[in-house]
């Protein structure tokens, strides 16, 4: 389980940080480099998930949402400096819920 973890967070963060990256190129006009690099780490996001140990492709992804959410709001909060509010970490802890659900039910 512990490892599950890891990838859907090192998954988000290379989601977050080569978008943020690619976002700087684009719309704050930082060099081409950004963007590059920017590219390179999401080529890298799509990769980690097929890590993952879980058989269904789309219980993944449907996971990893969730986890993206909370990691997305935790990005906004520590580099964005913009705090969350309670109607955010409300969604974010609907969303842990519903991706143990998905992952970690009984199923026969």
């Amino acid at each position: 389980m512990l490892l599950a973890v890891l990838l859907f967070v090192v998954a988000g963060l290379a989601e977050i940080g080569g978008g943020y990256l690619v976002w700087l190129w684009l719309r704050e006009s930082r060099p081409l480099w950004y963007g590059l690099a920017g590219s390179v780490i999401l080529i890298a996001y799509g990769i980690i998930p097929t890590l993952q140990k879980f058989p269904s492709f789309g219980r993944i992804y449907a996971a990893y949402g969730g986890v993206f959410i909370v990691l997305a709001v935790l990005w906004g909060w520590l580099v964005d400096r913009k705090t969350p509010d309670l109607y955010d970490w409300i969604g974010a802890g609907i969303c842990v819920i519903g991706v143990s659900v998905i992952l970690w039910a009984p199923r026969h």
